[in-house]
């Protein structure tokens, strides 16, 4: 092994020793100065470099997407030993893994180096999934299902980027208790637009979720909706692409409208207001379609499902029910709520989620994602379980859609059958 070790003079004596103890050839020691100043192709230690097989990172803030690439060209692997969170997410956020303790032992270096080369290029790294969490008019739960969501998939290992695309009513980083000063998406957006995007400025203008240590990036909406124009949808499209290369999980928050615009706006040039929607739902791997357990919430999610699957074509589409209760839909409300959906839509797999008011409103006082606040919760047990179905069956197989009837579409309303003290769909 040859390493060439980047590090403050405090630290340069005890690495080197304790790495030529295990048998490592130590080309130089570079300080942190010298690599932050250095000018591209990093001047005089690009010969260095493409001599090493291993670099030893012990300084932390020197991290970059042209070091990360650099290395990447001439094959050499990155090893670093780093203490502070925001260290962590830099490694984690160039593919890197997770880096050692700054007081790592010779022995442990060397063995981390030789797993294998520890730099992913863009075209060896699998590509991230891009789930899109939608639903009808009505604040049915879409932006507190992506919170838990990327929480729970983050829970199993994976990076997740968590991003508020709504161009009409942005609430994540409300909910989640994060400054939205500064735009998160609409910044990447710019960047994306001209060609500038990349793991480093993903790093800047994302903001942990929760402990900063964790692994769920958020990139926070517009806050103001005047701000919609930012969202373009070639600007989206390209900021989406470069996001799935960056994490494992990619979980857009998206506005309930949609129409597209040029059937409302005579200029056909101008901006759109729902691009960003239509924009993550042309680029999504997966769509998640979030309806309100009541017969006015369900009735919406009848009418945008089928509008939902004329805009996403074969793209798989997971129903969830939210807020399932009794009160609304009398006895046996999951039993009504299938039957329903099955009967107006095809939809005859479906998810649901219980009305835990408890837990949300514990979740909201304290600005965090309910899976932190109160795991045990049944809301929090239920997207556990939706997101466990979702990474284990990789949301591959469609349910089952009957056919919709060609012609004039049936009008379709709830009515409440006193009878049976249920709410129904009513043709």
């Amino acid at each position: 092994m040859i390493a060439l070790v980047v590090a403050d003079r405090s630290d340069a004596e005890r690495l080197v020793e304790e790495l030529r103890d295990e048998g490592v050839t130590v080309l130089a020691v570079v300080g942190p100065d010298t690599l932050a100043t250095a000018e591209e192709p990093f001047s005089g230690l690009t010969t260095r470099l493409a001599e090493a097989d291993t670099l030893v990172l012990a300084a932390g803030g020197v991290l970059t997407a042209a070091l990360v690439a650099h290395c990447d060209r001439h094959g050499v692997r990155i090893v670093v030993l780093a203490d502070r969170p925001a260290d962590v997410r830099a490694a984690r956020s160039f593919g890197l893994t997770d880096p050692l303790p700054s007081d790592a032992p010779g022995w442990r270096i060397v063995a981390a180096a030789g797993g294998g080369r520890i730099t992913d290029s863009a075209e060896e790294r699998e590509r991230g999934r891009i789930i899109v969490v939608w639903g009808p008019e009505g604040a049915p739960g879409r932006t507190t299902l992506a919170i838990e969501l990327a929480v729970e998939h983050a829970r199993a290992g994976s990076h997740v980027a968590l991003i508020d695309a709504d161009s009409h009513a942005p609430a994540l980083a409300i909910a989640a208790g994060l400054a939205d000063e500064s735009p998160g998406f609409a910044a990447a957006c710019r960047q994306a637009e001209f060609g500038l995007l990349d793991a480093g400025e993903l790093l800047r203008v994302s903001v942990p979720l929760g402990d900063p240590d964790g692994r769920v990036d958020v990139l926070t909406g517009i806050n103001r909706v005047s701000r919609w124009p930012e969202l373009s949808g070639p600007r989206v499209a390209a900021a989406l692409v470069v996001i799935r290369d960056w994490a494992d999980v990619v979980i857009v928050d998206v506005a309930a409208t949609l129409e597209s615009d040029e059937e409302i706006v005579s200029d056909l040039d101008g901006p759109r207001r729902n691009a960003a929607t239509l924009a993550a739902l042309s680029v999504a791997d997966h769509v998640v379609a979030v309806g309100s357990a009541d017969p006015v919430g369900l009735s919406r999610l009848v009418r945008g499902h089928a509008e939902l699957r004329r805009i996403v074509g074969a793209t798989p589409v997971r129903v969830v029910i939210n807020r399932l209760r009794s009160g609304p839909l009398g006895i046996d409300p999951r039993g009504q709520v299938r039957r329903a959906l099955e009967r107006f839509s095809g939809i005859t797999e479906v998810s649901f989620i219980p009305d835990d008011r408890r837990a949300a409103d514990a979740a909201l006082l304290a600005a965090r994602p309910v899976g932190e606040v109160a795991p045990r919760s049944g809301l929090a047990q239920a997207v556990r379980r939706l997101a466990a179905q979702m990474r284990l069956r990789g949301m591959s197989r469609e349910p089952r859609s009957a056919p919709l009837a060609a012609g004039r579409p049936r009008r379709r309303a709830f009515r409440a059958d006193s009878r049976r003290g249920a709410a129904i769909l009513d043709p």
